[in-house]
């Protein structure tokens, strides 16, 4: 048992709390009197010490020597004062305990611990608001580039005799404490590894600095341990923290109690308190918990407290140096954003929660970015119809999962400049799926993501006729267009999962017209249910295979819908050329048949059946005629380019109904 004595000083300027290591006789009273006592107990709340409400003190945290512990809980609670009410003497212990002895400590602009000055504990300066603002990832502004030259030093720096000597060397450049920690953070996160042996065998490890250094590898606890030695031999304030973490083999949802699984550091810069995380800033460990890999990460120096509760969730509250506080409940519950997710510069994911139900067998999820970014999702354990829609600042996900259960979704993101850059994983996420839509089928040839984006925009696609995702039509036709800002040929084709053609027969249901800059887009399709329509482009200057640009998803309801395929057409179907009739295929055997078409820079054009049928170019620029389709099975439309050639050339072929 301990004594607690506190000297109250009316001017509210220090308070000053004494362990008295032998009890004395004292008037034991249950509740404090005056204001000024009133004002004492206030002072101790500020401090630290809270009231639980039934008339018991609680000290949330004391750390010391980079103790860092738990919440103590004290169960029995004496407090007593002298007549003046200006010296007040408190006794705490545990319920049925031996009283102990405590440690001489002061609480005044520092603490006092055997005469020297300790840290002050975290306090209203400190705090950063909650949620986060998105202004900045970090606690304090400051220009990465400053530290190039002190990084490139500090990564190269091999001294590892002592702790003292390494901190003197490192030193040799960083003059500032933000510079000295900043020098400390690099050194440790490029060489000291993660101990993955000694993770299963922690009672083998030593977590002595020295120690540390020497083996040059750890689990947390040394890590955070040999960061505090260094701050402290260096001159600049540090604590050892301890909390709960989302780290390696955290499942989403998942629930947190008994031992603290993880430690890490604050330091005392420009007159407050910041966090860092020297274990995570260094490096990362495989799926399989059997491999370390120095992977450098700067998302976990003086992160933004906002950012930083989303996966570490200290022992004392007050360590989270955030207004207001986050819960446990809170923190369990809240999404995982990886720090990908921040350094790529997204903001948020709606719904917030790491678990999600599905709605009548729908998830809907979005994400909002700074910048337009490219996305990819997988989700295991199960089949699913999905539309992953692109927006300028973020995407927007319609997931159908076709298997009820618990199924992990993974986002994965990546900048949109830069295509040699892979994907990272930014986000995780639970999907309960309590019943399946039978309804949703969407074909099989449909990619990621759907309709057009600012993507598609940058690959020359701008202006499109259709902006959403998804073309809905009664009657199996429709139109597209767009306005091309490069100098592209391209191609458009047709799949269904029912639609068993060849690459040549899935664009016959197309039928595609260029004037200009501007192209166009007939589409009838052969029979009810869903299609995708994909649009490849490439350079005219390229001589190359055409590239995927993106697609379209095409649903018809109506079950009477047949539409014919359109003509075949030939290399000389010039760009500019246009088709208004016949527009089928296929035509009725001993028929007239009306032929219109658009065509420029030729001399001659005619039908080719059983005889030849000439067109004429009418006064409103198109060529005009008809031709018997008595006796024959097949018709070409034919063009001469040049009044002095002699040779035709097919543009177009029918084919003839059987008689």
């Amino acid at each position: 048992m301990g004594t607690m004595e506190f000297k109250y000083d009316p001017s509210p300027v220090a308070l000053e709390m004494l362990l008295i290591v032998q009890p004395e006789k004292r008037k034991t009273v249950q509740k404090l009197q005056t204001d000024k006592q009133l004002e004492s107990r206030a002072s101790l709340q500020r401090q630290g010490f809270q009231g639980d409400g039934n008339g018991n003190n609680e000290l949330e945290q004391y750390q010391v020597n980079g103790i860092h512990g738990s919440a103590v809980r004290m169960q029995q609670v004496i407090t007593s004062c002298s007549a003046q009410g200006t010296h007040m003497t408190v006794e705490v212990h545990a319920r049925n305990s031996t009283p102990q002895l405590f440690k001489k400590l002061s609480l005044g602009k520092g603490f006092q611990e055997n005469g020297k000055r300790r840290t002050r504990p975290p306090g209203l300066k400190d705090q950063h608001a909650y949620p986060w603002d998105r202004l900045c990832l970090k606690s304090m502004p400051f220009d990465l580039k400053q530290f190039e030259k002190l990084d490139a030093y500090a990564k190269k720096v091999t001294a590892k005799d002592s702790v003292e000597e390494l901190v003197k060397t490192l030193l040799r450049v960083a003059h500032t404490d933000l510079e000295k920690v900043r020098a400390i953070w690099t050194w440790i996160c490029h060489h000291i590894a993660y101990d993955i042996v000694g993770f299963f065998h922690k009672d083998k490890l030593s977590f002595k600095p020295k120690d540390v250094l020497q083996s040059g590898k750890s689990i947390c606890e040394g890590y955070a341990g040999l960061f505090e030695q260094m701050c402290s031999i260096a001159g600049v304030q540090c604590m050892n923290l301890s909390g709960y973490s989302k780290g390696h083999g955290y499942r989403s949802g998942q629930t947190f109690s008994g031992k603290y699984d993880h430690a890490w550091n604050a330091v005392y810069l420009d007159g407050r308190w910041h966090l860092v995380d020297s274990t995570w800033g260094s490096g990362s460990i495989d799926d399989c918990f059997s491999k370390f890999t120095f992977r450098y990460n700067e998302f976990y120096f003086l992160t933004h407290p906002a950012l930083f509760i989303n996966n570490h969730f200290p022992d004392n509250s007050n360590w989270q140096l955030l207004k207001p506080a986050v819960t446990l409940e809170q923190f369990e519950s809240n999404m995982l954003y990886k720090s990908d997710f921040y350094k790529m510069g997204l903001l948020a994911a709606h719904p917030p929660t790491a678990i999600i139900q599905t709605v009548n067998g729908k998830v809907a999820i979005e994400v909002e970015s700074r910048f337009p970014m490219l996305f990819m999702f997988e989700l295991k354990g199960a089949k699913a119809y999905s539309l992953m829609m692109l927006k300028r600042n973020g995407m927007n996900l319609e997931l159908y999962p076709q298997k009820t259960g618990s199924h992990k979704l993974q986002i994965y993101a990546k900048p949109s400049k830069g295509s040699d850059e892979v994907y990272n994983c930014v986000l995780e996420y639970t999907i309960e799926c309590s019943a399946v839509d039978r309804n949703i089928c969407f074909p099989k040839e449909l990619h990621q993501p759907v309709g057009p984006s600012w993507f598609t925009e940058r690959q020359g696609f701008l202006k499109p006729s259709q902006k959403a995702p998804i073309i809905h039509t009664n009657d199996g036709r429709f139109d597209l267009s767009f306005i091309l800002s490069k100098d592209l040929s391209v191609l458009a084709s047709l799949h269904s999962d029912d639609l068993n053609l060849s690459e040549d027969m899935s664009r016959r249901y197309i039928l595609q017209v260029c004037q200009g800059n501007q192209i166009d887009f007939k589409i009838h399709l052969p029979y009810t249910g869903n299609f995708v329509f994909k649009i490849f482009a490439k350079k005219k200057s390229d001589p190359g295979n055409y590239n995927y640009v993106f697609n379209y998803l095409i649903c018809c309801p109506n079950a009477e819908v047949k539409w014919p395929m359109f003509p075949q057409n030939y290399s000389k179907w010039a760009e500019g050329y246009e088709l208004l009739e016949p527009l089928a295929a296929l035509l009725p055997a001993n028929c007239n048949i009306k032929f219109k078409l658009k065509l420029h820079s030729i001399a001659k054009a005619f039908v080719q059946c059983e005889k030849t049928f000439p067109l004429i170019l009418s006064k409103n620029g198109y060529w005009e005629g008809s031709c018997s389709t008595f006796g024959c099975t097949e018709v070409y439309v034919m063009v001469l380019e040049n009044a002095n050639h002699k040779f035709y050339s097919r543009i177009l072929k029918y084919d003839v109904e059987a008689q």
